[in-house]
């Protein structure tokens, strides 16, 4: 079974990189405010860690993050070796990461999806409860 992108089901085809026609005109009003909407998005990049704040919901839907594992811990602070590149999005909580060798830290909370890269070593500090959807790459 072929598993189309949420551009091409919107009625979108690419020209070339990061360009798109529309080949059914009832969908490109839609199209291209879910583009927009893509578009307006902004990945932050501190200490080795991407955060993106409050990812649009059809990009949250494409990656398939609600079929995820989930997991979650009460307010704690414990050390952390990633074996694998996580991609995670917290439906609750909030938490510092602080990499190991860094004075500084990076904080995100419910509603960023985070990716931490494989081999980094951290301590987390989670100040509320995390719920969250993961996935290891």
């Amino acid at each position: 079974m072929a598993t189309l992108s949420f551009k091409h089901a919107l009625g979108l085809s690419p020209i070339a990189p990061n360009t798109y026609y529309h080949h059914n005109k009832s969908n490109q009003n839609r199209s291209s405010l879910c583009l927009k909407a893509m578009a307006s998005t902004k990945v932050e990049e501190k200490l080795g860690i991407k955060i993106e704040r409050n990812p649009p919901s059809l990009k949250l839907n494409e990656l398939g993050i609600f079929q995820w594992p989930k997991w979650g811990c009460p307010p704690s602070k414990f050390p952390w070796t990633y074996t694998a590149k996580e991609t995670c999005y917290l439906l609750k909580g909030k938490v510092k990461v602080c990499p190991d060798g860094s004075d500084e830290f990076v904080e995100f909370g419910a509603g960023d999806m985070v990716v931490f890269p494989k081999g980094m070593s951290c301590t987390w500090d989670v100040s509320e409860a995390v719920d969250k959807h993961y996935k290891f790459e």
